[in-house]
């Protein structure tokens, strides 16, 4: 069975601030793209590590002028080992933690961070 969801963007206001907070707090890499678009010539897009391996869901920090940055659009949930490893890294890294580690039944555990942009994303563990 396919992943229901496959891709994921998160919204920027400050594109380099947002690469900065997610590479921080996550020790990943984000590989900055080309759109090969005139009429989007402002956008900037930039691609999770992960995006290679076609078994994992993959996305992008995106600059348009159409989407914004907030609370309230799509939630992303991020996987962990343990939760409060990255939540220790948020406000190091210019974030905030609007709810921390909260058990779910035998879904494990989930915390909510905002990032510098002001996007809700969410945190997932078993442990």
């Amino acid at each position: 069975m396919k992943n229901l969801v496959n891709w994921f963007e998160i919204y920027t206001s400050d594109f380099e601030r947002a690469k900065k907070f997610y590479t921080e707090v996550f020790k990943l890499k984000l590989t900055d793209i080309s759109t090969n678009s005139d009429r989007h010539s402002n956008m900037k897009y930039a691609v999770f590590s992960n995006t290679e391996n076609k078994k994992y869901v993959n996305g992008a920090l995106v600059k348009i002028d159409e989407a914004k940055p907030g609370v309230g659009g799509t939630l992303v949930y991020f996987s962990t080992e343990e939760i409060n490893i990255e939540l220790n890294k948020v406000e190091k890294a210019g974030g905030k933690i609007i709810r921390p580690k909260l058990q779910v039944g035998d879904f494990g555990f989930i915390a909510l961070i905002e990032d510098t942009e002001g996007n809700m994303v969410g945190l997932r563990s078993m442990k």
